[in-house]
């Protein structure tokens, strides 16, 4: 526990998924694709317990055996392809306080598609949330390639271009040159850290989200993106997870 925080890393893993078949636990270089996500979870210095919450018994079966915990299954209800991310975390705190009493003081949101994580970055990100008490959650994100302050919304026909109120009135900001633009960034799914305070206001992160800036990560939805991610882990800066996950071969 670190400052007297209990901080639990919630892992979602839905069974059902439309582009990969039983996408959560797709092989990944000898492994579930869930398994990363638990191992950096087990890596970080900060996390204090991990949970899975899947609907699945057969997802369940093998994150127990990778050391994580799954101490219910999800409600059909709640792990529907249209199902939001607020429900599986309401339902988790609300199973928790019910049946053991515990209320976490961090939640640490890992999804099982984006494996190619740092346990370094990890910690990073708690003590981001840890050290600015004012924060009401925090997410993570990449720089966007293709500035947000090109885009545009069809209002009545016409074009109305996305951040205005950044520019004094009359600037025509979308013809710059990209690179004369503000940067702007784009959430992934490396991590995001919530409390369980916030969620009990029925909003998930709140009005203060710090920003926590990654390079881009792989986010797995078809098979190319699998092959990028396994590219991606041979990079030697994921040596500790493939170190852990190998006691699992």
């Amino acid at each position: 526990m670190y400052k007297n925080k209990k901080i639990l890393a919630i892992i979602p893993a839905r069974g059902g998924s439309k582009g990969i078949p039983k996408k959560n636990i797709v092989n990944l270089s000898g492994h579930p694709l869930l398994a990363y996500s638990i191992g950096i979870a087990k890596l970080s210095k900060f996390i204090d317990r991990t949970i899975v919450s899947t609907d699945s018994r057969e997802m369940a079966q093998i994150a127990k055996r990778y050391g994580a915990e799954v101490p219910f299954l999800r409600p059909k209800k709640y792990a529907k392809d249209a199902s939001v991310d607020m429900e599986f975390f309401k339902h988790a705190l609300d199973w928790l306080k019910k049946h053991e009493a515990y209320v976490p003081d961090l939640i640490v949101h890992l999804r099982p598609t984006t494996p190619t994580r740092e346990s370094k970055m990890v910690d990073k990100a708690i003590l981001e949330m840890i050290n600015n008490p004012n924060a009401t959650a925090l997410r993570s994100g990449h720089l966007f390639d293709f500035s947000a302050y090109k885009l545009f919304k069809a209002k009545n026909g016409y074009m109305e271009f996305f951040g205005k109120k950044d520019f004094k009135p009359g600037i025509e900001y979308q013809n710059f040159a990209r690179q004369k633009l503000p940067p702007t960034y784009k959430t992934n799914g490396y991590i995001d850290v919530v409390l369980p305070k916030i969620i009990k206001t029925g909003k998930l992160h709140g009005k203060k989200i710090r920003a926590f800036i990654t390079e881009e990560v792989a986010d797995i939805n078809n098979l190319r993106d699998l092959e990028f991610a396994e590219q991606t882990l041979k990079n030697k800066k994921y040596i500790d997870l493939i170190n852990f996950l190998k006691q699992y071969d």
